[in-house]
């Protein structure tokens, strides 16, 4: 079993704030304590965020591990040190769990059917809908954040234990079955839903 990842290339870099070396050291520690057998780290980059007039303090980390594995985890606290300590700690629960999912894949699946709760909903329910709906439009929405975002081909397997590694509320992504350009998305019942356009 792998206690420690061995030569792991760690880019520790400040965001509104200086990073003093003590800050380093410690994500730098962290990050190599991480106890994990399974994926093999190759690179980790932690970003650390000050926001002062709101006293957050951020801390975010993306690594980047064998088999093309992602995970990524961010938390916010009033310091430092336990913002990396939370951060670090979700990063192993995903962990945890992404190999228990490869684990139970080889277990054979019981057949069980998921009841779906039944909604009846007013006769004038779509009226409300639509005056909501009316008075939403009168705010303007702008693009507050814009980012790259690589599209990779995937299994649907393959996307489901991506997006368990990340905090994201979707994932698009080119079915490696199909070619179709897929989004997996997060359900509020904890499952995840898969939106594919009509060929």
């Amino acid at each position: 079993m792998q206690v420690q990842n061995a030569d792991v290339e760690i880019n520790v870099v400040g965001r509104n704030v200086e990073v003093s070396d003590a800050m380093r050291e410690y994500a730098s520690k962290r990050v190599k304590g991480l106890h994990l057998d399974y994926p093999k780290i190759i690179e980790a980059r932690v970003v650390l965020d000050v926001q002062v007039h709101h006293n957050r303090h951020i801390a975010e980390m993306i690594l980047f591990c064998a088999n093309h594995i992602t995970i990524e985890a961010h938390s916010e606290t009033h310091d430092m040190y336990a913002s990396i300590d939370e951060t670090i700690s979700k990063i192993a629960r995903r962990m945890r769990k992404h190999k228990t999912r490869l684990l139970r894949k080889h277990r054979p699946r019981k057949g069980e059917v998921r009841q779906l709760p039944e909604a009846v909903f007013a006769v004038n329910a779509l009226d409300d809908l639509k005056e909501d709906t009316e008075k939403d439009q009168e705010l303007e929405p702008v693009i507050v954040h814009k980012e790259n975002y690589r599209i990779r081909p995937l299994f649907n397997d393959e996307a489901i234990v991506d997006m368990e590694l990340s905090e994201r509320d979707f994932l698009v992504f080119r079915n490696a079955e199909s070619g179709i350009l897929s989004i997996l998305f997060r359900r509020k019942d904890g499952d995840y839903g898969l939106i594919e356009p009509e060929v």
